[in-house]
């Protein structure tokens, strides 16, 4: 399987906040920069979405009167879960892993910095109303198919994944190139939702063949 000039890498949220030692780690999160370097030289395309949130964000514990973290509230979009303050806008925690190959990427899309709302995917907002734009710039480019990888899969990878194909792409998760955070079964969930949607899981050395 080797990437065409129609298919692009999108490479999410691989951020300090979301390693190890950050502020919303996912587990063994740095394993996967290594390996996101390397495929970065597998595809002509390259996208990077980062987090980035401003201070006192709608999705903070810390913006709520005794909240605790990974507690849910709801809201006016919908069931929100509350996260610790993480990627905050020009923060250390907000800026990617220095390991992560970045220079070769083509852009940059930021989203989570409206206060009132989440974001996960790298599509919509989490009101699945309010779009990012990625779905037209990957159409005014020529782009068909989208190879994910990132942090965490059982949340941001999974929501992009799952709009993704509903916009009409053809996308597969290169799940070694992901972790997950796991909670309350989670991850089982994603990988249920994401074959139920016709998204292809595969591995790493799939593209090496």
């Amino acid at each position: 399987m080797t990437p065409t000039l129609t298919d692009c890498l999108l490479i999410i949220d691989v951020q300090n906040d979301f390693c190890p030692g950050g502020a919303l780690e996912v587990p063994t999160g740095d394993e996967v920069v290594p390996l996101i370097t390397r495929l970065i030289h597998h595809f002509s395309h390259r996208i990077l979405t980062q987090d980035w949130h401003p201070p006192g964000h709608l999705s903070f514990a810390s913006s709520h009167a005794q909240a605790a973290p990974l507690e849910t509230i709801e809201l006016d979009y919908g069931t929100q879960v509350l996260w610790p303050d993480h990627c905050v806008q020009c923060t250390r925690g907000a800026e990617f892993h220095p390991a992560l190959g970045t220079a070769n990427c083509e852009l940059i899309l930021r989203k989570g910095f409206r206060r009132a709302i989440d974001s996960y995917s790298a599509f919509f907002e989490n009101d699945k109303i309010t779009a990012t734009g990625l779905s037209g710039y990957l159409r005014t480019r020529g782009f068909d198919r989208l190879y994910l990888t990132g942090l965490a899969l059982d949340f941001c990878v999974l929501y992009s994944a799952l709009d993704g194909q509903r916009e009409g792409f053809t996308v597969q998760v290169i799940e070694d190139a992901c972790r997950a955070i796991d909670v309350d079964g989670s991850l089982a969930d994603a990988q249920r939702q994401m074959d139920q949607a016709g998204v292809t899981r595969i591995q790493s050395t799939d593209l090496d063949r």
